[in-house]
């Protein structure tokens, strides 16, 4: 497995923050590698054995589509959604690994809605597009956190696909930010890895 190394100051401080903390939030514009850091330091904590499972979880909030009119089951409908997670798990790990794990339950790549009452132990959870969670739905989340585990909230307040009175993150990580033994991170576009054009256009759009 690749050795995960930081590409920018404010990738190292989340890198620390997820290592020296049970939980941590990342908050940033798009292509700071938010979702991917998230994803692999959960690989590299199952990998290690310290934790016995990785969930991953995202709101299935469509940027103005619906996901109603899709074709097939209802896991055919959410697949889209949930196809960046996917995509940040193979790059650390081959497919064949990841299906494998999958099979055996010890990743899972759920919905948000799927969350509700389930206490999660000794794993490792990652809440990704957090912008499109309201207030309700982050703290139901946050507060799965169990025993032995690690959480990392990422998101993008200003990314979000509700209506800007219902997203949650930003209210969230005010208040979470004065609380002992949780890590807040707030990316900039300094800190964006994806091709120089996009911070280019975060920069005017």
């Amino acid at each position: 497995m690749k050795t995960l190394k930081p590409k920018s100051d404010g990738q190292a401080e989340l890198m620390e923050a997820i290592d020296t903390h049970n939980l941590a939030l990342a908050l940033g514009p798009a292509g700071t590698g938010k979702t991917y850091l998230a994803v692999a330091k959960a690989v590299e904590a199952l990998e290690a054995g310290k934790v016995g499972r990785i969930v991953l979880s995202r709101p299935a909030v469509e940027a103005g589509e619906s996901i109603g009119y899709l074709p097939g089951d209802m896991e055919d409908k959410l697949a889209p959604y949930l196809r960046p997670l996917y995509d940040a798990l193979s790059d650390r790990l081959s497919m064949k690994r990841v299906k494998a794990l999958m099979a055996e339950g010890l990743i899972e790549i759920a919905p948000v809605g799927y969350m509700r009452g389930r206490t999660l132990n000794n794993a490792f959870i990652v809440v990704d597009e957090a912008q499109n969670c309201t207030y309700v739905q982050l703290k139901m989340l946050l507060t799965r956190l169990g025993w032995h585990s690690t959480m990392v909230v990422t998101g993008d307040p200003q990314q979000s696909d509700l209506l800007p009175s219902l997203s949650g993150l930003s209210d969230i990580a005010e208040r979470l930010e004065a609380v002992s033994g949780i890590a807040v991170v707030r990316l900039a576009e300094q800190d964006i890895v994806r091709h120089p054009l996009v911070a280019s256009m975060i920069g005017v759009l």
